[in-house]
């Protein structure tokens, strides 16, 4: 069994140890410092912390809705906002351009009334990475409210506090970590968000060209500034697991 177990752990750890020996630490700064390296970086941040507020925005209400209220069908309302998950990236970049395309019904009335065209734009960037960021963070934040007794929020409103004040004054600061932990793996995932992105939004080079996808273009024209980027990325994902580990996931 520990051979196996050790089996399974090199197999995750060998390519990125690979990744880290492959890369020219001397020239690190250089490569991360390159303007396309920086503006598909700066991209990749924007877009991402926009997505993240936007997941949190629909997501938070939500995952209490999912935790806290029975109603018919819940079961599959759950299965169905937790699909992007394992939904090929690309399925769901062919998805959100049937909905928001220029061709479809949404995306033509957005463009035609009110001059807004999601494809090929940062605001596509977006709406690709809430979609396939925000079932990680409903996911989370519904799990910690399952796991939270649900008797003093029903005493509070059975002596007349409104939902919003049982969810600020008793619900939230008993689930306060866990949501933190939603919200850094909802932004891990929007910031490195590449299939939904690429299909959806484009490769448009300072317009929607997010730092997997600058990866990408850059594997056949410069693979040095490719695995630098790359290593920028996978310290930024190893930050937020240390993180989590150290101060919301402790014990489990």
């Amino acid at each position: 069994m520990f051979a196996l177990a050790a089996v399974a752990l090199a197999y995750v750890a060998v390519p990125l140890l690979g990744l880290l020996f492959e890369v020219e630490w001397s020239d690190l700064g250089e490569q991360l410092s390159s303007s396309e390296s920086l503006t598909a970086l700066r991209l990749s941040l924007m877009t991402s912390v926009v997505a993240t507020i936007a997941v949190i925005f629909v997501g938070l209400p939500l995952a209490w809705v999912l935790a806290r209220v029975s109603f018919p069908g819940r079961g599959f309302v759950r299965s169905f906002v937790l699909l992007p998950m394992v939904l090929p990236p690309v399925v769901a970049g062919v998805a959100l351009l049937a909905a928001f395309g220029r061709n479809s019904a949404i995306g033509g009335w957005l463009h035609d009334v009110l001059g807004v065209q999601l494809t090929f734009s940062p605001a596509g960037v977006v709406v690709a990475q809430t979609f396939v960021a925000m079932p990680f963070f409903v996911v989370a934040f519904e799990a910690a409210l399952l796991g939270r007794d649900s008797q003093p929020e029903e005493v509070a409103s059975s002596l007349g506090a409104d939902s919003w004040r049982v969810f600020t004054r008793i619900t939230f600061p008993a689930v306060a970590p866990a949501f933190f932990a939603a919200v850094a793996l909802a932004w891990a995932r929007a910031l490195g968000e590449f299939g939904a992105t690429i299909t959806f939004a484009g490769n448009v080079a300072g317009r929607t060209q997010t730092a997997p996808l600058g990866i990408y273009l850059q594997l056949g024209t410069d693979p040095g500034a490719a695995t630098a980027m790359s290593v920028l990325l996978l310290a930024i994902s190893v930050g937020i697991l240390v993180g989590l580990r150290g101060r919301w996931l402790v014990g489990r």
